[in-house]
């Protein structure tokens, strides 16, 4: 090849990158009208978002200069740590992250790298990313001059967000083909999400004033590349110019520093294919229930438990919402917490764990083939249905009781927590019951294993939020009977809540089954779409 078809060849895959990625997009909304409507209304909310964030950047001029510049790099770190740790959420969905899935293409390293950096920039949240942080250039910008510094500074920003990002990925991208990482990812997230309504409450109860924190946590970042791109565009001049070089210099550095580690992660063999030595043991279940479907179902929906991410990532969002709101019903000035809030707290984790049954097929994915081979009579699905809800019941039931007492020892209230734990119960039944008749009703596509934070494959999120929508509807007015008096006061009707949640879910399996035994074809198509 010659010199000058040398110097075309980083043009060459800078285009072809951006064409796949545009094809692919294209591709995947061609011939289907759920997807498109779907990426119709991501492209309004993604055009509003953008218009929103660049207002909001710009504004900032009409305040003091010191509270839009520490608010400048506040957003601009948010925005770096977003690019930095959202793309492990969808690891397993998006092709281009795992370098394990490009080690077979024809190019070198840097090519490689050079098309990943083109396809990460190429799509509507990028542009948004760019154009929220260009409202920085009009919200603090000293002057005309100071635009010749403010661009080459968000930018570089911008490229600094990409970079990070796949760098991280690709670091990490061993570790998240495994079971163990997928772990720590889900519980790492939990986690993260959790401190901020903590911390949102410590600001509530005073702990410290908003503009202090504001402008403490600024400072701890102003020597970030975040912070240096902010004072960059805020002083302008020498000043500005001088920060611009040191981001463009980390640029550079992080740019072969994630070469150097995309080329290593191509030629690692990938462990985590490995295949596991099989072990026949005893267990709970074998002990006491008899051999038969029932025992099947039960043993391998906890098996799914213990082993898949996106079990545990339910569970623990369950449990998130039941701290949050349990925090969010502390009154402020008080520190008190009355017995309807109390009662609350275990109602909503119910609900939480009772939305969890619907779709419950979706997680066998194209394997439901061979338990529909199975389902000679309406029986066999009822049996199916009722081994998954049993496994439910078994973590459900327990988890309702730590939460129970836990919410009824730290408010100092432990009349609440029988009458609580039992409505609880109750509605955990309606659950089941409710998710029996989604699951034959609105069934849809689960996306692989690898990916634990998405509960819908592309294009079938908006089925799945009907779903979720109707179900919590369903369930709450279903529920009616038994929560309406608990949070009148009147306890004693708690006692008859398990019995009538047992028997919303009888009937909710039997009525399921009838349906679903007759379309269980239909069924088998909306799980096993390709994802």
């Amino acid at each position: 090849m010659t010199a000058s078809g040398e110097s075309l060849r980083p043009l060459a895959t800078i285009g072809l990158f951006a064409q796949l990625k545009v094809r692919l997009v294209v591709g995947g909304l061609r011939g289907n009208v759920r997807q498109l409507v779907g990426f119709v209304f991501a492209l309004a909310g993604a055009v509003a978002l953008a218009g929103f964030g660049f207002f909001v950047m710009a504004v900032l001029r009409l305040v003091p200069a010191d509270v839009a510049l520490s608010t400048t790099t506040l957003l601009f770190a948010s925005l770096t740590f977003a690019w930095m740790f959202m793309p492990l959420l969808a690891f397993g969905l998006d092709d281009t992250l795992d370098p394990a899935k490009l080690a077979l293409f024809p190019l070198r390293t840097r090519e490689i790298a050079l098309g990943l950096f083109t396809s990460s920039v190429t799509g509507v949240w990028p542009a948004v990313t760019l154009v929220v942080t260009s409202g920085a250039i009009v919200g603090l910008t000293p002057g005309p001059v100071g635009v010749l510094v403010g661009v080459p500074a968000v930018l570089l920003q911008f490229a600094l967000c990409v970079v990070a990002s796949r760098l991280i990925t690709t670091v990490l991208s061993r570790a998240l083909r495994s079971r163990r990482g997928r772990d720590v990812l889900a519980v790492s997230t939990i986690v993260a999400v959790l401190l901020v309504p903590l911390s949102n409450l410590l600001l509530d109860r005073g702990v410290g004033d908003p503009m202090a924190v504001l402008h403490g946590t600024a400072a701890a970042l102003r020597w970030t590349p975040p912070g240096m791109a902010a004072h960059a565009i805020a002083d302008g001049g020498l000043a500005g110019l001088a920060e611009v070089a040191v981001l463009a210099v980390l640029a550079v550095l992080g740019c072969l520093l994630w070469i150097k580690v995309l080329g290593r992660a191509l030629v690692t063999p990938d462990v985590s294919t490995k295949v596991a030595s099989v072990r026949r043991e005893r267990g709970l279940v074998d002990r006491f229930l008899p051999d038969g479907p029932l025992a099947a179902v039960v043993t391998k929906e906890l098996k799914y438990v213990r082993r898949d991410p996106r079990f545990r990532v339910n569970w623990g969002s369950s449990l998130f919402v039941a701290v949050v709101v349990g925090f969010t019903t502390v009154n402020v000035d008080t520190g008190r917490v009355s017995e309807w809030q109390l009662v609350l707290v275990t109602l909503i984790t119910g609900l939480m764990i009772g939305l969890m049954s619907a779709n419950a097929f979706g997680i066998d994915g194209r394997s439901l083939w061979m338990n529909a081979v199975v389902f000679a009579t309406e029986r066999d699905l009822r049996t199916d249905l009722a081994g998954r809800h049993l496994t439910t019941a078994l973590i459900g039931a327990p988890t309702l009781a730590v939460v129970a007492v836990a919410a009824g020892v730290a408010a100092g209230q432990p009349a609440t927590i029988v009458p609580a734990l039992l409505a609880g119960w109750g509605l955990l039944g309606v659950g089941l019951g409710v998710g029996s008749m989604l699951s034959v009703l609105l069934p849809y596509t689960i996306p692989d294993r690898l990916n634990a934070f998405t509960g819908a494959a592309p294009g079938h999120g908006g089925l799945a939020f009907a779903g979720a929508f109707a179900g919590a509807v369903s369930i709450v007015a279903l529920s009616l009977p038994f929560v309406i008096p608990t949070l009148l006061g009147v306890v004693w009707v708690q006692v008859a809540a398990p019995f009538y949640g047992l028997l919303v879910a009888l009937l909710g399996r039997r009525l399921a089954a009838r349906i679903g035994h007759a379309r269980m074809p239909e069924m088998m198509q909306a799980v096993s779409k390709p994802t």
